[in-house]
Formats: structure tokens, C-alpha cells, sequence
């Protein structure tokens, strides 16, 4: 069976180089055949070239974008690469940064052989961030379920089967949010417990803000549901307030009225014709295995 790992990267190379070694040792004495891809979103750093004992994996590419478009795209851009120029069974998407951790890709590839042919997902359920990052990823979740029905547990790290990546990379909303697509396009995942590791190197990118643009691209996928519920909490609370309105009572609609904007903004990333476009980004491609 042949795996590809897929992994976004931004200026992070020490990171990777570290990834690149722990995947190595962690896929010892497995049956399958291992690749990996890296997407290099525009970097403005420079890669250090360094010798690597990587016997374990078939072979690393690097595909060097043109153009830095966000962490969402170059999955988006990576899977379609792979379904089009690769031969593969499975796609792992994976952070670069230790996050993801690699000690579980044993076992997800130990889980998929009687998964049916169904996408897994890595469902988190520890995280090593503070605890203030923590309460704002709950508020996200809960603010996702509330207005989309959907119950996001998983980021990117996953194991897709090709009837899967088909599905994305015909789907518009995988080039806005990969969790959001993927909850989308297929109803009947398989979950597996998931840890979130540590970072290798530096502070974690997730800020606050980014946080809260990747919880509104989540919703912004399931926008019909969105404005939905939102038409019907503004009705009720106004209903709810009527008798008592002041500047104070009328604060959660204004905050409610800038998410519909915002999110109906962020809506408007989903080109179908970008993403078919997507493979003309590529720069260049450097087999460094």
C-alpha cells in the first residue's frame, strides 16, 4: 500500500528537518511504502541543504509555491498534486511543526485496514498549549457546533483515502478550510484518540485572530446553516429584548451582525476556478530523496 504524507510549511525548515527524521523512525518495519510531500508555501527562508539518513521513506519532494497563499490552499494544492501526478492509496495531511505527532501514524495505518475505506480522522483529545489558548479553542468548537451543527474535532491531521481526495478537490471549500470540507464531503468518518504534541521549535502561529479566521472559514463552508441560525437567533433575541433594549442588550447582535459579514467575506475564497488553477503556483519541485 503506498502512503503519501502530506505536510504545509512555512520558513519552519528546522522544524521539518526534525519531522522528516521522527517520520523516518516511526514508519521502521512497516508494510507500506512511504512519501512524503512537502508544500513550501512562498518561504522567505532559506532551506539549509544537509545530509539526511531518511532509509525508511521512498521519497521527499518539496513543491515550492510562487506565491504564499495560506496554510488551507497549500493542503488544498498538495492534495490535488498528489491525486494528479502521484500513485497512492492514502494521503496523510500533517502539521510541520511536532504538533501533529508522528509516533501516531503507526497508528492510523494500523487502523485504516479495516476502516473500509473510510477517512480517518485524528480526533484531539489532550493539547499542550496554555490554558487561555485552550478555553478560546473550546469557545471555537462550541461556537462551530452552535451554528453549524457540525461537531469539528480534528484539524488536519488525517488519513484520506483517494475516494476522499477526489471528493476534496472537486469540492470548492477545501481551497477555504481543509476540517470544514472534509466534514462536508463525507458523512461517515472513523475517529481515532489523538495528543497534540509540542512544538519542536519557537511559538505556536495559532494566535487568537487566527483562531477566530479559522473557526469563521470552518462555518463559512456550511454558510446556508449559518445564516439559518442566524436569522432565527436575531428574531428571537429581538423578540426576547424588545422590552428592555439599550446599547448594552443590542451588543451580541452587532457582534453577530460582523460575523455574518465576515463570514460571508471569507465565503468568497471558495474559487473553484483558483483551485483548478492551483498546480500553476508551483514553482518549482526539488526531489531531495
Amino acid at each position: 500500500m503506498k502512503i503519501k504524507i502530506l505536510i504545509p510549511i512555512y520558513n519552519d525548515w528546522q522544524s521539518i528537518s526534525k519531522l522528516l527524521d521522527e517520520i523516518n523512525l516511526n514508519i521502521l518495519n512497516l508494510d507500506y511504502e512511504v512519501s512524503v510531500v512537502i508544500v513550501n508555501d512562498a518561504s522567505n527562508h532559506d532551506r539549509q541543504d544537509e545530509e539526511k539518513n531518511l532509509e525508511n521513506i521512498r521519497s521527499v519532494k518539496i513543491l515550492n509555491m510562487k506565491i504564499n497563499q495560506g496554510h488551507a490552499r497549500c493542503i488544498a494544492t498538495g492534495l490535488k498534486y498528489i491525486y494528479e501526478k502521484e500513485d497512492f492509496d492514502y494521503v496523510i495531511p500533517m502539521d510541520g511543526d511536532g504538533e501533529d505527532r508522528p509516533e501516531e501514524i503507526k497508528e492510523f495505518l494500523n487502523k485504516i485496514k479495516d476502516s473500509n475505506n473510510k477517512a480517518l480522522v485524528g480526533e484531539r483529545i489532550k493539547r499542550s498549549e496554555n490554558l487561555i489558548f485552550q478555553i478560546c479553542y473550546q469557545l471555537h468548537k462550541l461556537i462551530t457546533l452552535t451554528f453549524t451543527g457540525k461537531s469539528i474535532k480534528f484539524g488536519n491531521f488525517t488519513c484520506l483515502p483517494k475516494a476522499t481526495v477526489e471528493k476534496l478537490i472537486n469540492d470548492k471549500s477545501t481551497w477555504n478550510s481543509f476540517s470544514g470540507s472534509l466534514m462536508k464531503v463525507e458523512n461517515d468518518l472513523i475517529s481515532l484518540p489523538s495528543t497534540r504534541g509540542t512544538r519542536y521549535f519557537g511559538p505556536s502561529k495559532m494566535s487568537f485572530y487566527n483562531l477566530i479566521k479559522h473557526s469563521l472559514s470552518i462555518i463559512s463552508v456550511f454558510k446556508k446553516t449559518f445564516l439559518i441560525r442566524s436569522a432565527i437567533f436575531i428574531i428571537f433575541y429581538i423578540l426576547l429584548i424588545k422590552s428592555n433594549a439599550s446599547i448594552i442588550t443590542s451588543i451580541p447582535l452587532v457582534f453577530l451582525l460582523i460575523a455574518v459579514y465576515s463570514i460571508s467575506n471569507l465565503a468568497l475564497r471558495e474559487n473553484m476556478d483558483e483551485f483548478d488553477k492551483a498546480l500553476l503556483n508551483i514553482n518549482n519541485i526539488e526531489n531531495i530523496k
